[in-house]
């Protein structure tokens, strides 16, 4: 993150995580689209959280356990990671081994 934000400039999402977004917003609205009630987000829009190869979003609390799971694991659909920067861990927990060979935001291989 720190990284992402120190960059110069804005960096258009990366067509994976365009798509990511896409899947996101098919499961719940972006609240910009005036479903604030319907959605997990708690800003958006959500694609304007993206950089690159990444995205951070928020979600409201009383939805956070439905949508980090959703989020995780669509995630891992689109073989990007998920990292809960809160709980500092990826999501699902992937287990030591796999967790030790990654950095953070890194994507599958």
């Amino acid at each position: 993150m720190d990284q992402m934000e120190a960059e110069d400039g804005e960096r258009e999402p990366s067509p994976r995580i365009r798509a990511y977004v896409d899947d996101l917003l098919a499961r719940w609205p972006d609240i910009t689209e005036g479903e604030e009630n319907d959605s997990p987000w708690a800003d958006g829009p959500l694609l304007g959280n993206a950089w690159g190869d990444a995205i951070y979003f928020s979600v409201v609390w009383s939805r956070c356990e439905e949508a980090a799971e959703f989020a995780a694991n669509l995630a891992q659909q689109h073989d990007l990671v998920c990292y809960d920067p809160q709980s500092e861990q990826l999501l699902p927990d992937l287990g030591g081994e796999r967790r030790a060979r990654r950095g953070w935001f890194a994507r599958r291989r």
